[in-house]
């Protein structure tokens, strides 16, 4: 068939029961601009299917340079789905860097190609993405083909809209690693930022794990947070120096009593974090904790 017979920025899917793989497999296409969204046919039939300029997850072929992503035929030994085989291809078309394939593939599409490939069962009380797209299918078997036309289109603006959240946040996150490499270059054992922002990914992903840095102090809401920093990113629940053992959950007035500090708000009782109502008051309070270290000033 002749590229003029393609339908071009189109993709053929099966019809039927829809599944986490496809739709993620679409909506990656729509986000990086290879499809159209009124372009996804949802069909069986070979015919049609080789109009389509992408096939996922049906057809029986996984030939990347053919634009065809199917992981169920005998042939395919790989561990991925159509949604791995799609973020794969969109990485050697040049369109995501490695570091980008990366944060798609641990975020999201590892588990959905897990969960297709029966590599996670399911545990009680546990719903993964895979679980919540499945529950977008009509609860009857025999549902007529525009209830689940319908369903998948809701199933797909989803889809679409939890991919684009994430691919927002990591460029966010991704913007702010300038600033944050300025201030590990100016800082010793505390860090200081003038505004909020995410800083832990870009602060391990800049050889965190070997600077010195102990607290963060940066702005809250209308608030301030002083804030432990973890040995590593895996680990963000723990501290390279806990807050003192007194301010364990404290509140408000308790926490002033205990600390001195009259800005006092909250302490987490994991003493990773704490809540202050100034600058100036997370500064005292790290002063505090600098104190029972035994230093002599305020070190940056």
């Amino acid at each position: 068939m002749s590229d003029q017979e393609k339908i071009l920025r189109s993709v053929g899917i099966h019809d039927g029961t829809f599944h986490a793989d496809e739709l993620s497999a679409c909506a990656l296409l729509i986000m990086f601009d290879f499809i159209d969204r009124d372009k996804i046919f949802r069909t069986r039939d070979p015919s049609m299917l080789t109009r389509c300029e992408y096939v996922c997850d049906v057809g029986g072929e996984y030939l990347s340079e053919e634009k065809l992503f199917d992981h169920h035929q005998s042939g395919y030994r790989g561990t991925l789905s159509s949604a791995g085989m799609i973020l794969g291809y969109i990485r050697d078309e040049g369109i995501l860097s490695q570091r980008e394939y990366d944060f798609f593939y641990s975020m999201i599409i590892r588990g959905v190609d897990a969960h297709d490939n029966g590599k996670i069962l399911h545990e009680e009380g546990v719903a993964i993405f895979s679980h919540v797209i499945s529950n977008f299918n009509p609860p009857e078997y025999d549902a007529s083909k525009d209830v689940q036309e319908d369903a998948f289109h809701k199933a797909m603006d989803f889809t679409l809209g939890h991919f684009q959240r994430l691919w927002g946040r990591y460029e966010y996150v991704h913007s702010c690693r300038e600033i944050v490499s300025e201030c590990m270059k100016n800082s010793k054992e505390i860090m200081i930022f003038d505004k909020a922002l995410p800083w832990q990914e870009s602060f391990f992903e800049l050889g965190g794990e070997n600077h010195p840095a102990l607290f963060v102090i940066m702005p809250a809401a209308e608030h301030w947070k002083l804030r432990g920093i973890p040995p590593s990113l895996d680990d963000r629940m723990s501290v390279r120096m806990p807050l003192p053992k007194e301010w364990a959950g404290l509140l408000d007035d308790d926490l002033k009593k205990v600390s001195g500090i009259l800005g006092a708000v909250f302490c987490h009782k994991g003493l990773f974090t704490s809540v202050w109502e100034t600058k100036d008051a997370a500064l005292r309070a790290l002063e505090y904790i600098m104190n029972k270290r035994g230093g002599g000033e305020l070190w940056q």
